[in-house]
């Protein structure tokens, strides 16, 4: 896996909140596009060529940082499974 867990983390430079930005919905800095919009178009199958031609203002590394945020969230969000007590 190139990159690594550490580029996992580095999304929280291209990715920013703002009460005054969009009603404070999570949105790529320096942009009103919403981290909502491009995962959506992600999940729907648009690949990062054509997310970029729809949002010029938009870079590669900001996609990238967007799954890295699904990717935190998601692990933060499911349960730890029960290890089976070995006696």
């Amino acid at each position: 896996m190139s990159g690594g867990i550490n580029n996992l983390r580095n999304y929280d430079e291209r990715i920013i909140r703002d009460s005054g930005i969009c009603g404070g919905e999570p949105v790529f800095k320096g942009t009103r596009v919403t981290l909502r919009t491009v995962l959506a178009s992600l999940a729907g199958g648009d690949s990062v060529e054509d997310i970029l031609a729809d949002f010029p203002s938009l870079k590669a590394e900001d996609i990238q940082g967007a799954i890295a945020f699904a990717a935190a969230s998601a692990e933060e969000d499911l349960p730890v499974p029960a290890v089976p007590h070995i006696r």
